[in-house]
């Protein structure tokens, strides 16, 4: 019979329950998990906590700030895509492979992540005003990304007659869907809908 290999700190159980609970939850699950981890002495104070992606990224300008030389990284044994060069609204995006390193746990309605350490529990949070702000850059720099990229290249396939707004095709037509539903994407201000 094989001796299971546990891994380090794999005794301390993990739970959230109503002492996690804010004072107040803000649209459940709509907002980002973002923590300010101390890596390498250096205080990073916007980190995505990502469990959809495969990836962690830091950006170079984290990395120089942690002062991590660039000779100390290596090449990524898997293929990935979807990653738009340039600046990064957030200091770095952290996915699956970091959960699974530190057997981190997210709770998605609480904003708050606990992983397993040496002396117990450790747990992660921010302020929901801190959440809300990253995530509203995050939504400003996606906007001006696709702004600067694909909107000049949609002008360029457009044909003339698309192009005169004052005389509009069906083809321009907005047709609502049996499916389609207002929701409020700022809890500040609730006139903002889409």
């Amino acid at each position: 019979m094989a001796i299971p290999s546990f891994r380090s700190w794999s005794e301390s159980p993990i739970t959230f329950d109503q002492r996690d609970h804010p004072s107040h939850i803000v649209r459940s699950g709509c907002y980002p998990l973002v923590v300010n981890p101390i890596i390498r002495k250096r205080h990073l104070t916007k980190v995505l906590m990502d469990g959809g992606s495969g990836l962690n990224i830091l950006y170079v300008d984290t990395l120089d700030a942690m002062r991590i030389p660039q000779t100390e990284l290596r090449l990524a044994g898997s293929p990935f895509h979807g990653v738009i060069p340039g600046a990064g609204s957030y200091h770095a995006i952290l996915g699956r492979p970091c959960y699974a390193k530190f057997m981190a746990i997210p709770n998605y309605t609480y904003l708050k992540l606990k992983m397993p350490r040496p002396n117990g529990v450790i747990t992660m949070n921010n302020a929901f005003s801190h959440t809300f702000m990253c995530d509203h850059e995050h939504f400003e720099l996606a906007i001006a990304v696709i702004n600067s990229s694909e909107l000049p290249w949609l002008g360029e396939s457009l044909t003339p007659a698309v192009l005169d707004y004052n005389k509009p095709t069906s083809s321009m037509a907005f047709h609502l869907h049996e499916e389609t539903k207002a929701v409020e994407i700022d809890p500040t201000n609730p006139t903002k809908m889409v």
